[in-house]
């Protein structure tokens, strides 16, 4: 597991339970998977955009997924940015992470 990796999963669980409902919807201008078959997804619980709140408490960063940006991507990249700046989550606990969003993250070791 990289740095932050435990504290992203419990901001996720406490975000979406065991039990939770969730809604999945797909971008249309993206591919349907990646290239290990997972789903490529926005996920909402209750109303609430999770792949934009992880990443805007710090908890996750955006990946375009081949240098492809969805709908929603300037609004993931923001919320990144302010973040970053704000030193939230995992930008204060792995001060070597970057933002590269055709890259996946690589925060280091724990």
């Amino acid at each position: 597991m990289e740095c932050f990796g435990s504290a992203a999963a419990e901001t996720l669980a406490s975000l979406a339970p065991v039990g939770s409902s969730i809604e999945l919807e797909r971008d249309p201008t993206l591919d349907e998977r990646d290239r290990n078959g997972r789903l490529l997804r926005y996920v909402r619980v209750d109303g609430l955009d999770l792949n934009l709140e992880l990443v805007r408490l710090g908890a996750a960063a955006p990946y375009f997924y081949r240098g492809a940006r969805g709908a929603r991507a300037e609004a993931l990249l923001e919320a990144a940015e302010k973040a970053r700046a704000a030193r939230r989550g995992l930008w204060a606990a792995c001060p070597a992470t970057l933002l590269a969003p055709t890259r996946q993250i690589a925060a280091g070791p724990p």
